[in-house]
């Protein structure tokens, strides 16, 4: 219930649209007595008097303009309830997004792709109908409850008696329904969730699939994950089957008993004070039907609660979860920046893992500094640690002096120019790809940044040159033509500190020595730290930091660093360091 709660917490953003909610709520929950009312009237007292047959075409006006009236506030209750329910999940999905905006990356790196899109997606919409349905039908069919049960007893107090007798059986059957099917719903989502992924994944990786001839081994799976699925939507559906035709025997067990009762009163002699009318009796029964229809929309309306309480619970899950620090608050760098970077005694775990241990290094302004080693010995790392991605279990990382664990994480990362290893372009033109880095750029920016890169020639080739589509992940380039994009994205951003995580890895020798003349002149001035395998690429940095599981064993200049005969001259004899 906390969950359904907090849904409805959101409502109270738009009290107009509420409060007209409510009123026509009321209007027609007033307009439902018309019918019975006129109905009753015209058995007693207009039928029977033939001097009042006159009146009988005035009393069936008055029932066509109350349906009309009831029917014209229920348009344009929907209408306003469409308007206030789409405001509300509009800020409930714009909240996820920037709570997801918001998450450090291990929060990313335990979860799937395929369910965060679940709950983002299929998970809200769930959600929707809690507020359709919880409002559309909850609040009508309340009030039209309350309305009638109240007349009912007004009416015939001995009658309406026996109507309600069905009513704590059927609330004590919609609790046993609640409290027993949350766990049900829940693994319904959750087995929805994991075939999503399954998905999710499959797609993605549809070429290696193809390429190690897996189609069928990928089909038994997705079938093994769907037949999860129908098994949890099975059992869900089971105990609806028994819930929601029981309610109903037990709602007209209601209307038996006052066929029952009311009978027998109509049965009395007139001079008895229990006797009912014609009239009153044909009344009775309309505003019982009234009074039963509702109850059962409230008994449907449990079933869509159960579904939108476990969706809410996975959305309000990731809501709730820990936000990586200073997100959006925390101290600010300087204008302008120096770029002096130290790594001070740093060591780093990851889900208890050591990945670093006791880290020093240090990139003076508009100094390279090139990490060398082994595959795992935390190159990246350090990259990642600069960019905070994660935090740093001890020590201390420094700019221009400034603790950046204190620092806000949008101004330092506004510093950082990151081209990772594995060259990542969204679903978009060149264009947009590259805006990603300096919103605002212009025309003859961008082609600056691409000519430096060496893209431009390729990009121009194009058939639509800009405003090409690159595809999913960028599938529509090679692999070097990508990394040059993702390249030419971090010129155009021109920040002060660059991050090059094994840059050129994707390139041929000619195209990598020509965005290597690129890298050095956007190298000049600025603090660069670099990551590569290829003696080319690092044997002009100004120093060199060898890595091997987590510490710097050796730092220096390439020459220093070869004459020592260490471990970075035993790479370059192995030819771990390609000439």
């Amino acid at each position: 219930m906390k969950s359904i709660l907090r849904v409805f917490s959101y409502l109270k953003h738009y009290p107009g649209l509420a409060t007209a909610q409510l009123v026509c709520a009321v209007g027609m929950t007033a307009g439902v007595f018309v019918f019975p009312k006129v109905t009753g009237y015209l058995i007693d007292t207009v039928i029977p008097n033939p001097e009042r047959h006159g009146e009988f075409y005035f009393w069936i006006f008055v029932v066509v303009a109350g349906f009309f009236a009831k029917d014209g506030l229920n348009s344009l209750r929907i209408f306003i309830n469409n308007h206030f329910e789409q405001k509300v999940i509009y800020d409930i999905r714009s909240d996820l997004y920037a709570k997801i905006q918001r998450l450090p990356l291990n929060w990313f790196d335990t979860r799937r792709t395929g369910d965060i899109m679940t709950r983002v997606v299929e998970d809200v919409t769930n959600m929707e109908r809690v507020l359709i349905d919880g409002i559309e039908q909850g609040l009508v069919a309340g009030l039209q409850v309350i309305g009638i049960g109240v007349f009912l007893f007004y009416l015939n107090p001995a009658v309406a008696a026996w109507a309600v007798i069905p009513i704590p059986l059927l609330a004590i059957g919609a609790w046993i329904y609640s409290s027993k099917g949350r766990d049900r719903y829940r693994n319904q989502r959750e087995a929805a969730s994991d075939l999503n992924a399954l998905l999710h994944d499959n797609i993605a990786g549809v070429r290696q699939i193809k390429a190690y001839a897996a189609e069928q081994v990928e089909h038994r799976r997705f079938n093994q994950f769907s037949e999860s699925l129908r098994q949890a939507t099975l059992r869900m559906m089971k105990w609806w089957a028994i819930y929601s035709p029981g309610m109903s025997f037990t709602r007209m067990l209601g209307y038996a008993l006052v066929l029952a009762v009311g009978g027998a009163a109509r049965m009395l002699p007139e001079t008895d004070p229990g006797h009912l009318t014609t009239g009153d009796f044909t009344m009775f029964l309309l505003f019982l039907s009234l009074f039963y229809e509702p109850i059962d929309r409230l008994n449907s309306l449990n079933q869509m609660a159960l579904t939108g309480r476990a969706a809410a619970d996975r959305v309000f899950e990731i809501l709730d979860s820990e936000e990586e620090s200073h997100s959006t608050t925390g101290k600010h760098l300087p204008e302008k920046l120096n770029g002096h970077v130290r790594f001070e005694d740093v060591s780093f775990s990851y889900q208890d893992h050591p990945t670093l241990k006791n880290v020093t290094l240090e990139a003076e302004p508009g100094k390279t500094i090139a990490l060398v080693g082994s595959t795992g010995a935390g190159k990246t790392t350090v990259l990642s640690l600069l960019a905070r991605f994660y935090e740093v279990t001890s020590g201390k990382i420094t700019i221009d002096g400034e603790d950046i664990s204190q620092v806000a994480k949008l101004d330092l990362r506004d510093r950082l120019s990151y081209v990772t290893q594995e060259a990542f372009l969204f679903n978009g033109t060149v264009r947009e790809n590259l805006l990603l880095a300096k919103r605002g750029a212009t025309d003859a920016e961008i082609w600056a940044a691409l000519e430096a890169a060496h893209a431009a020639k390729f990009v121009r080739a194009l058939p639509q040159e800009l405003e090409t589509n690159v595809g999913e992940r960028g599938v529509k380039l090679s692999g070097g033509e990508k990394q040059r994009i993702s390249i030419a994205r971090a010129l155009l951003k021109n920040a002060p500190i660059l991050l090059l995580d094994e840059a050129t890895a994707s390139v041929d020798s000619e195209t990598e020595r020509q965005i290597q003349d690129a890298l050095d002149r956007l190298m000049e001035n600025r603090t660069a730290f670099v990551i590569a395998h290829r003696l080319s690429t690092i044997r002009d940095a100004d120093r060199i930091y060898v890595l091997e599981k987590g510490q710097v064993i050796e730092s220096g200049a390439h020459e220093e660093l070869l004459a020592e005969g260490g471990k970075y001259a035993a790479l370059c004899r192995e030819s771990f360091l390609h000439h």
